[in-house]
């Protein structure tokens, strides 16, 4: 994009007076939620992500950078007093919120749009609700046959055009090899979770590594890369790998620690409902006051878009090139390629859109963000000329789920949200406050803002051009207004 040239010297003192106005009405909305603003020293980084996962059973089948730990989950239940009821999380992801509710014997229901996260908690629901003990046998012998390594027909990997040279020669070919014979067997869940396990392998045998916006390539790959080489390190061979994932769910099926059923009576502890698709468009179909807690992570607003980042996972699945544009657009606005969502308001009872619409427009400094965002656009100042508006649709959207949450929770139910504050261009944006202020416009009391002891660096590009500032990383604690309930947890120091 060509923009609006003005003179430097103009330029910056606008940016300079816009950004001080910024920073003037974040400390007064952080004032006004100093007393809930609460350094909770039992979170850490390694809680509030995946990290937490690599070792829980049953957790650790698929690695789901975007996800959140189990214990997390349990620890966010039981401090807000939650123990029976059911459970809601519009952004399911691999489903840690749900299995962790089915253990503690609480229904729930999840949202996901990604097939490839449907499908890890679909075929973990069936795997727990299966017999373990002869279907770890069944991925047993068939480990044992390595018919695989034998030569033999394949299936050919349906790569997207971001996925092309994923894999060594090698390595493509025994997956083939595997998903053919995975496709043979007489036993239809067998063979579902023998290709589940080679879907959570692809990223480990790749030339590719997960970074959130991309996906990075290995200088071997053979493709074109700009910039410094990347060495993602020893990559093991499908075999190594395969073999690995399996063991792994075997030993996790004969254990006693898979919990969603118990072992003494075979009996469910929590259904779980999952329902596949947009919880934009889910949301307002599900009844008023039919939940007695939420705990989810939506997309942060942060560009990171899932569509390329598990693309591995999404090609294996057969979805094509046109469907991931679908998928891109459809999710709620997180990178700067999401378009308007035109037919948005039609899927919302007219005053709940309203009403979310008009909290949003309330929060003064995001009006301030958004004013110096589009400034930023259009004297072309913005290294993406798409931010602007992802931030504007971003904070829309997650207001109308907001709102809908608020209908569908039962009074003084919790709602335990994890977010990460962003920056651009300069400008901090305080995804906790704003985000806090306008569920309050929606009917929620703010209990906590937890606030992680240590927070995050701003990106190497924000570092050089506006110095290293550490962002706030939260879970926020709201309730619905209703009967009385004690506070979550105990008391903690006050955020700086």
């Amino acid at each position: 994009m060509i923009g609006i040239e003005l003179p430097k010297d103009n330029r910056e003192a606008g940016h300079h007076a816009a950004l001080q106005s910024i920073r003037e009405a974040e400390a007064n909305l952080e004032a006004r939620f100093q007393a809930k603003l609460r350094v909770n020293p039992d979170l850490d980084r390694t809680l509030v992500s995946f990290q937490g996962n690599k070792k829980e059973t049953g957790h650790r089948w698929c690695k789901y950078k975007e996800g959140f730990s189990a214990s997390l989950i349990r620890y966010a239940l039981r401090e807000t007093g939650v123990s029976e009821g059911s459970l809601l999380d519009p952004f399911a992801g691999s489903g840690t919120s749900l299995f962790i509710a089915s253990e503690e014997g609480m229904n729930s229901v999840g949202i996901e749009l990604l097939p490839c996260s449907a499908e890890i908690i679909d075929v973990r629901r069936l795997a727990a609700n299966s017999d373990k003990t002869r279907l770890a046998e069944q991925i047993r012998s068939f480990k044992r046959q390595n018919r695989w390594e034998k030569e033999g027909p394949v299936i050919h990997f349906p790569h997207l055009r971001i996925t092309a040279n994923a894999f060594p020669q090698e390595t493509e070919h025994l997956l083939g090899r595997f998903l053919w014979e995975a496709n043979k067997t007489r036993d239809e869940f067998l063979g579902r979770i023998l290709r589940f396990a080679a879907m959570c392998i692809l990223e480990v045998i790749s030339y590719t590594r997960k970074d959130g916006q991309y996906l990075r390539w290995d200088s071997r790959s053979g493709r074109k890369l700009g910039g410094k080489p990347f060495d993602k390190g020893p990559i093991p061979t499908f075999s190594k790998a395969i073999v690995s994932k399996l063991d792994e769910i075997v030993n996790d099926l004969e254990g006693r620690e898979l919990k969603l059923f118990d072992f003494e009576t075979g009996a469910q502890r929590g259904a779980i409902d999952l329902r596949i698709g947009s919880c934009l468009e889910i949301l307002p179909s599900l009844d008023d006051a039919s939940m007695d807690a939420m705990v989810t992570s939506p997309p942060y607003c942060n560009r990171y878009d899932y569509t390329r980042t598990y693309a591995l996972e999404l090609a294996m699945m057969g979805v094509t090139e046109e469907e991931i544009r679908q998928l891109r657009q459809t999710m709620l606005s997180c990178t700067v390629e999401n378009r308007d969502k035109g037919d948005l308001p039609g899927r919302f009872e007219k005053r709940t859109w309203d009403s979310a619409m008009r909290a949003v427009a309330d929060v003064d400094i995001l009006s301030q963000i958004l004013e110096y965002l589009e400034e930023c656009r259009v004297d072309g100042s913005i290294n993406n000329s798409g931010i602007p508006r992802m931030v504007r649709n971003y904070f829309r959207e997650l207001s109308a789920v907001i709102f809908e949450c608020r209908r569908i929770l039962k009074p003084g139910a919790p709602l335990v949200m994890v977010n990460d504050n962003v920056r651009y261009q300069g400008a901090h944006i305080p995804v906790d406050l704003i985000l806090s202020s306008i569920a309050e416009k929606a009917g929620f009391d703010i209990d906590a803002i937890w606030v992680l002891p240590r927070g995050k660096g701003n990106s190497s590009q924000q570092m050089g051009i506006h110095g290293r500032e550490e962002i706030r990383k939260c879970v926020y604690v709201w309730r619905v207004k209703g009967r009385p309930t004690k506070k979550p947890g105990r008391q903690l120091a006050r955020a700086r």
